[in-house]
C-alpha cells in the first residue's frame, strides 16, 4: 500500500511515494497513473502471496497502510474537519485478512503513512513538506484518531487480526537536535497521540492487541510515561547493526521493566548470513519478528523479486538522466508490463532466503541449490545452499554499517540471484558467473555421480593474473588442482581442465577453492 522509492529504483529523483506519482503522471498522464495503480494495488499482494507465505513457514503478515487509501487527505475534505471514508482501503483489508484466516495466518495492521506524514525522514510516510505534518496539524491528528476507532470497529471480532500497529517510525524533533527524534528524551506529543488512540480503540474494541512504537525510527522509548493499556506491545526495529545481545539491550530492558511484549516489527534489506544470525538471536530472548518487505523489484534480499524490464529501465534513465522523453504509449506499456510483473505468479521466489530463514536457523547442513549430475554441466552460482562455512566462504558477507560505518558492504557485490556473501554478476550473455573472488574463499556443491571413477573437470573461468584454484571434497581431501593462466580480460573466457577427479556413485560433495585473488568463474563440466 506504500512505496519507497528504493521499492521501485526511482530513489535517486523520486524517494517518497506522491513524488513518484508526479514522475508516472508527467508521462502517461493523470489518468494513465491511476491505471498502472490500479494494477499495481490489484497484483501485488494476492492470495497466492499469503498461500506462499504461509507455505514458507510465516504466521503473520504486516500490512504497511497508506491513509489516503481509506479517507481523504485534510487537504481534500468537501467539509473541512469531516472523515470522508474510501472504500478500496477497507475492501483490500477485507480481503487480505480473508487470506491470512484462510491460512491461519494473522494480519497486523501497521500505519505506515499517518495523516499528514509522521517524521522528516520523507521516503516512509510519502510526507509532503509543503503540507502540514501529523504533528503541526490537530485535524491531521483527529483523521488518525478516527481511522484508527473505524478500522477497530470494523475488526474487533475478527479472530485473526493480530494487532493494531498505530504508528510506524515516527522520526522527529519535537525538542532535540536531531531532525529524526533520535535525541529526543521526553517525546510527549508521541505518546500523547498513541494514548488518545488506543482510547478510541479500546471505546469499540477491548480485545486486540496494541502495538506502539517510539521515536527515531521507533527505537526511541525516552520519556515513556506508565503505561496506558494492560494489553500493549513495544514494537522497535532493527538494521544494518550486529546481531548480539547487546543491540537489544534497550528492548529488553523495556519488556523487563513494564513487564509487556516485545516485538521486533521491522527488519530485513540484509544478507543471509545476518538474517541466520538475527533469527537465532530472537529465538534465544523470545521475540517474534517481520521481515520488511516481501516485493521489491530487482532485489536478492527479499523472499520474492519483481522482475526488472529493459523498457522499465529507459524509464528510469530517462527520469534520472534527461534526454529524449519517451512516448505515451511507450511509458504505458512499460509500466502496465511492471504491474503485471507484480503477480505473484511472474515474481522470483528466492528460496535461498527463505533457506536462511528457516531451516539454516537450527540445521548446519548443506543441501543442493539445484540437482547437479555427474558427468555433466555445473553453474558456478548453483553452489549448495546453507549457512557460510558449511555451503561457502566469503570474507565480505554482511552489512553492518550502522554497528560500524566502515562495515557497509553490498556483500554479493554483483547483485544477482542470491543473497549469500558470494559475489555473483550477471554477463554479456545473461549467464551467471562468480567474480570477485579472494584468496581463501571457497564453494561446495552437491553432485550426483552415476557411476564410482575418476573424472575430468573442465573449468570455464576469466581473469587477468594467473590463479590457482583446488578441488577437494567436503573433509578437505584434495582432488586436484590447476593454475589457470590470464585470459585477458574479467569477461573473457577460456577452458583449462584437469584429470582424476574421483567420485563415488550417488551422492558427492566437492568443494572450489580460491588460492588467491581475481578469478571469475562461469562454470564447470564433469566428463
Amino acid at each position: 500500500m506504500l512505496q519507497e522509492g528504493y521499492m521501485l529504483k526511482t530513489a535517486d529523483f523520486a524517494g517518497p511515494q506522491y513524488k513518484i506519482k508526479e514522475k508516472i503522471a508527467e508521462l502517461i498522464g493523470e489518468d494513465g497513473m491511476n491505471e498502472f495503480y490500479k494494477a499495481y494495488l490489484k497484483n501485488g499482494i494476492t492470495k497466492q502471496d499469503i498461500d506462499f507465505l504461509k507455505k514458507a513457514g510465516f504466521n503473520s503478515i504486516r500490512l504497511p497502510m497508506h491513509y489516503n487509501l481509506y479517507t481523504l487527505p485534510i487537504e481534500k475534505e468537501p467539509v473541512k474537519g469531516q472523515n470522508t471514508w474510501l472504500k478500496e482501503g477497507f475492501d483490500m483489508t477485507d480481503n487480505l485478512l480473508k487470506w491470512c484466516a484462510d491460512n491461519k495466518m494473522y494480519l497486523i495492521l501497521d500505519l505506515h503513512a499517518a495523516p499528514g506524514g509522521q517524521g522528516n525522514d520523507v521516503n516512509i510516510s510519502d510526507n509532503d513538506k509543503s503540507k502540514p505534518s501529523l504533528w503541526e496539524s490537530e485535524e491531521n491528528r483527529k483523521k488518525t484518531i478516527a481511522l484508527w476507532k473505524k478500522l477497530a470497529d470494523r475488526y474487533k471480532d475478527e479472530p485473526w487480526i493480530g494487532g493494531y500497529d498505530l504508528i510506524n517510525e515516527p522520526n522527529i524533533n519535537f525538542t532535540g537536535k536531531n531532525p529524526n527524534g533520535t535525541d529526543e528524551m521526553s517525546n510527549a506529543p508521541l505518546w500523547k497521540l498513541q494514548k488518545e488512540i488506543t482510547e478510541a480503540i479500546r471505546m469499540v474494541d477491548q480485545k486486540h492487541l496494541i502495538i506502539i512504537e517510539g521515536n527515531g525510527w521507533g527505537n526511541n522509548y525516552n520519556g515513556l510515561p506508565q503505561l496506558w493499556d494492560n494489553n500493549m506491545v513495544f514494537s522497535f526495529h532493527k538494521y544494518w547493526n550486529n546481531n548480539d545481545d547487546a543491540t537489544l539491550k534497550f528492548a529488553l530492558d523495556l519488556r523487563e521493566k513494564h513487564n509487556a511484549p516485545i516485538w521486533l516489527g521491522e527488519t530485513g534489506e540484509n544478507s543471509n548470513v545476518w538474517f541466520t544470525e538475527l533469527i537465532r538471536l530472537l529465538d534465544k530472548h523470545n521475540i517474534g519478528y517481520a521481515f520488511w518487505p516481501m516485493k521489491k523489484i530487482d532485489n536478492i534480499a527479499g523472499v520474492t523479486n519483481v522482475k526488472i524490464t529493459p523498457e522499465y529501465e529507459k524509464l528510469l534513465d530517462y527520469w534520472k538522466n534527461g534526454g529524449e522523453k519517451p512516448s505515451e504509449e511507450f511509458a504505458r506499456k512499460a509500466l502496465m508490463q511492471m504491474a503485471e510483473n507484480y503477480k505473484f505468479s511472474n515474481v522470483e521466489i528466492r528460496n535461498d532466503v527463505v533457506d536462511a530463514m528457516f531451516r539454516q536457523t537450527t540445521d548446519g547442513s548443506t543441501k543442493p541449490f539445484k540437482n547437479l549430475q555427474a558427468p555433466g554441466k555445473v553453474s558456478a552460482a548453483d553452489y549448495d545452499l546453507g549457512r557460510m562455512g558449511a555451503a561457502y566462504l566469503d570474507k565480505d558477507f554482511i552489512n553492518l554499517w550502522v554497528s560500524d560505518p566502515a562495515k557497509r558492504s553490498e556483500w554479493n557485490s554483483g547483485n544477482q540471484l542470491r543473497n549469500d556473501g558470494v559475489d555473483i554478476y550477471k554477463g554479456k550473455n545473461n549467464e551467471y558467473y562468480v567474480g570477485k573472488t579472494e584468496s581463501g574463499e571457497w564453494l561446495q556443491y552437491t553432485l550426483n555421480a552415476n557411476s564410482g571413477r575418476a573424472y575430468a573437470l573442465i573449468i570455464d573461468y576469466a581473469g587477468t593474473v594467473p590463479s590457482k584454484i583446488k578441488i577437494a571434497d567436503a573433509s578437505g581431501k584434495q582432488l586436484g588442482a590447476v593454475t589457470l593462466q590470464p585470459t585477458g580480460g574479467n569477461e573473457t573466457w577460456k577452458t583449462a581442465s584437469l584429470k582424476g577427479i574421483n567420485l563415488k556413485k550417488g551422492e558427492n560433495k566437492i568443494r572450489i577453492y580460491f588460492e588467491n585473488d581475481g578469478v571469475n568463474l562461469k562454470s564447470f563440466e564433469l566428463k
